[in-house]
């Protein structure tokens, strides 16, 4: 495979009486040049559409197919290597996108988080060691509610405390109110405690609206935000890490309507790869034994292995499992993915009543990892 070539995997589902040979070549030319073979001049056909350099059968009746992709149809363009990867193709059966190979080019067009791993530890003047979080909840509450909220977690000395994703700027918490009465919180409960927790609010909006609300989070000292890439369209955490001083932490909402089983993007690329390539410095994933059970054990540990791995020059990012995690077990899911982690817990806090106090408990667990 040459530098200018991206390796990419998928597996196939065939249907009764549907070819593998045949859905293989289909898939190579949907994703180029979208004609038969017969109506593309040679020397186009040759520049443009992958090359098969696999196509293996599987003993579960699947099919492993290796395509190798000429970089340049990508124009090294976020939104058109989508396309390219899993664009027409997404609306046929039985084709799962599994693993890409990078080529140099692509890796440097990402460009990945901005600050990473280490980058997020700094923000918070930790050492080597998990990193918590929670959610601001539920919908519904009035911004001083919230700032509330806010102060009592930054009290027990939680070290990110973001909007749940379902906050923007309904009637009962403005946006910008919020942004603003929160982040006060937040300084106020440092500057008595000496923490350092931050407050992320969720940014994501329509494309007229994020660069407003984005300019007001960063207006009112907010060091990290929450956005849900999947809504706004991946290129907007490029768009976001390029024009803002913040760390991003992307939240999976919609995602798991190309994450199937048989047919989409394995979760594992997505969220833990492609997230990272596209600027997520955090990305939040829903854990095993939470409350979305695809989510096995197998398919949290591949997606944390993403977001570590090396890749190139791009950082790691800090993957964030949530979506049901207990606060009672935390000290195992500490243990289990050591120190590179931000443990995301909201429910079990909340009703412990005590928010601060619950707080403090699982503040002692992670610094004592």
């Amino acid at each position: 495979m040459s530098a200018e070539t991206l390796r990419v995997t998928y597996y196939l589902t065939c249907r009764p009486g549907e070819d593998p040979h045949d859905k293989a070549k289909g898939i190579a030319l949907e994703q180029s040049a979208e004609l038969p073979s017969r109506c593309i001049p040679e020397h186009v056909y040759d520049d443009v559409v992958p090359t098969i350099q696999e196509l293996t059968a599987l003993e579960d009746g699947r099919h492993r197919l290796v395509l190798d992709f000429p970089e340049a149809i990508t124009g090294l363009e976020p939104t058109q290597l989508i396309n390219n990867l899993f664009g027409n193709i997404s609306l046929k059966s039985g084709i799962r996108l599994a693993d890409v190979e990078w080529t140099p080019n692509l890796l440097r067009a990402l460009g990945g988080p901005r600050y990473g791993t280490a980058g997020v530890r700094e923000m918070l003047g930790i050492g080597e060691r998990p990193i918590s979080s929670t959610a601001l909840k539920p919908l519904g509450l009035d911004t001083a509610t919230l700032a509330g909220f806010c102060a009592d977690f930054a009290r027990g000395g939680i070290d990110l405390i973001k909007d749940d994703h379902g906050l923007c700027d309904q009637d009962t918490s403005r946006f910008v109110d919020r942004v603003q009465a929160c982040q006060r919180a937040v300084n106020e409960v440092n500057a008595e405690t000496g923490g350092r927790s931050l407050y992320l609010p969720n940014v994501t909006g329509p494309r007229w609206e994020l660069d407003k609300r984005l300019d007001a989070a960063q207006e009112a000292g907010c060091k990290a935000v929450l956005i849900c890439p999947f809504l706004t369209g991946l290129d907007a955490l490029i768009w976001a890490r390029e024009r803002y001083d913040m760390a991003l932490m992307a939240h999976p909402a919609f995602a798991g309507a190309v994450a199937g089983a048989e047919h989409g993007i394995d979760p594992a690329l997505l969220l833990g790869e492609i997230t990272r390539l596209f600027g997520a410095d955090m990305v939040v994933y829903t854990n095993a034994e939470g409350r979305f059970p695809t989510y096995d054990q197998a398919l949290c540990d591949r997606i944390n292995d993403r977001l570590r791995r090396p890749l190139g020059d791009i950082r790691p990012a800090l993957p964030t499992p949530g979506g049901g995690v207990d606060a009672a077990r935390a000290p195992y899911w500490a243990e289990r993915y050591g120190p590179d982690v931000v443990l995301l817990i909201g429910g079990s806090l909340y009703a412990q009543g005590d928010r601060a106090a619950a707080a403090r408990r699982l503040q002692d667990v992670v610094e004592g990892q």
